[in-house]
């Protein structure tokens, strides 16, 4: 039975921002399941070093099988799975897998089933990564998109925050090496709610369409979009598919063969999404409680202050949703390149100071820094861009491929991070992120175009337009 809190038309029809909100909430716990399972090994590792007794290379190992091959496997074939059987029912099969692998990391008797059950649970975070911005990218209104995709990067950061509150909570309450299990475990309950929710919605208008089923496409419509807009978006989307249709049907490898400035898009979109890697904000994630107890503060004192950066996380991507009905996205990215830059400088600077309790604060006051030009500025705009940015035939497959080169990129940086600190020190190593948030800044200003305001449709008819120029000038 529905909600009578749910509005209504006078026709009976849930009202479309009623139903708008009720997607976006329901979808983004997939990203909800990306923050948790990700932010959630912060607080286990300190645990799992004396539980499982790990060396350096163990420990890179249960940090990063989420991460390579889990998260890079479920990005990759995430994305044309998508095209093929839906973003609905991809997100439901992806809720399934992170109940089943929740369950087998927080019983794991040994590291190879906990790396196992990681690699599956990475799988589902993976697919999530790519499906969940997808799918509200083509259900929102153009005048909303921004504000409904950026709930996702909400929603990972509100996951983030809550591993860390319920790392902190459960390391206080349970005196035991074995409180990694219930720190794990806990996120068990919002893939429920995933998978239950994810089965009652429908699939986006822009996929039905694709599929020529029409009827379900203007029904979906019809419930998303206001009705003064629904003709219109609706002759937008029919135009661009039946000019593909006209072409015959062809496997997105043909498509790129035949549309060359498609791939350079492609290329455009894993750049981009690595650049968000190379700001560190996974070391912040991963390490910061580690980060923080050997720069001096105790272990629950480091735990507590990891939970401040993630009460930081929230309040910058709630500001930059605001900021993103005020700036491009553009503007907004070269903004928190410059700024990540600049933070990372910070770090490596506080590191050459004398080891006080004054220098680990400062180390704190950095990574929120690192923290929050990263969620201000890219978080906010690195996701939504890469689900605006690629055309209908290839979107789900230029998602996956983008998303998967993140995923490499994130599994390196959190692999590499403790062995390149330990062996040549956080100075050196925070100065790489610098010079890499500098280029990531000029890749930004000449490559990435302005798309706010605009259809997806409308997005893509330029690019295509732009790309014919540059390979036939």
């Amino acid at each position: 039975m529905d909600s009578p809190r749910v509005r209504t038309d006078q026709s009976g029809h849930e009202d479309p921002r009623s139903f708008l909100f009720r997607l976006t909430l329901i979808a983004s716990i997939g990203g909800l399941l990306f923050g948790l399972d990700t932010g959630v090994i912060a607080g286990a590792l300190v645990y799992l070093r004396d539980d499982f007794n790990l060396t350096a290379v163990s420990e890179g190992l249960v940090v990063t099988s989420l991460l390579f091959p889990g998260a890079t496997v479920g990005a990759l074939l995430g994305g044309p799975i998508a095209d093929r059987v839906g973003r609905r029912k991809s997100l439901v099969i992806a809720g399934l897998i992170f109940i089943v692998s929740t369950i087998v990391c927080a019983l794991a008797p040994t590291v190879a089933i906990l790396v196992a059950g990681r690699v599956a649970l990475g799988y589902a975070v993976g697919v999530a990564s790519v499906v969940v911005p997808l799918y509200l990218a083509e259900m929102a209104p153009a005048s909303q998109r921004g504000r409904i995709v950026t709930m996702n990067q909400l929603m990972i950061t509100v996951g983030l925050f809550l591993a860390f509150v319920m790392n902190a909570l459960l390391a206080n309450l349970i005196d035991s090496s074995v409180v990694w299990r219930y720190m794990i475990g806990i996120a068990a309950i919002p893939a429920l709610a995933l998978f239950f929710g994810m089965s009652a919605l429908p699939d986006t208008p822009r996929w039905y369409a694709s599929k020529q089923r029409w009827t379900e496409a203007k029904d979906v419509l019809r419930r998303a979009h206001m009705a003064d807009r629904v003709e219109a978006e609706y002759a937008q989307i029919s135009s661009i598919v039946e000019s593909d249709q006209i072409k015959g049907k062809l496997s997105v490898l043909t498509v790129l063969r035949n549309e060359p400035w498609m791939k350079k898009l492609i290329l455009v979109g894993i750049v981009l999404a690595v650049a968000q890697q190379t700001t560190g904000i996974n070391v912040v994630m991963y390490y910061a409680p580690t980060v923080l107890e050997s720069s001096g503060l105790t272990r629950s004192a480091a735990l507590l202050a990891s939970v401040t950066v993630g009460i930081a996380m929230i309040i910058f991507t709630i500001i930059g949703m605001w900021i993103l009905g005020v700036m491009g996205r553009r503007k907004m990215m070269l903004f928190g390149f410059v700024g990540v830059a600049a933070s990372h400088l910070g770090l490596l600077m506080t590191y050459l100071l004398p080891e006080t309790t004054l220098r680990s604060y400062l180390i704190l006051l950095f990574m929120l820094a690192v923290t929050g030009f990263m969620v201000t500025f890219l978080g906010t705009t690195g996701f939504l861009v890469l689900s605006e940015l690629f055309p209908l035939p290839i979107r789900g497959f230029a998602m996956g491929a983008s998303l998967g080169g993140l995923w490499i990129a994130n599994s390196l940086i959190s692999f590499l991070f403790p062995i390149l600190a330990e062996r040549y020190g956080s100075v050196v190593v925070f100065g790489g992120f610098m010079v890499l948030n500098v280029l990531a800044a000029l890749f930004a200003f000449k490559f990435i175009p302005e798309t706010k305001g605009r259809t997806l449709e409308e997005v893509e008819v330029d690019m295509r337009a732009r790309g014919t120029a540059v390979v036939h000038p």
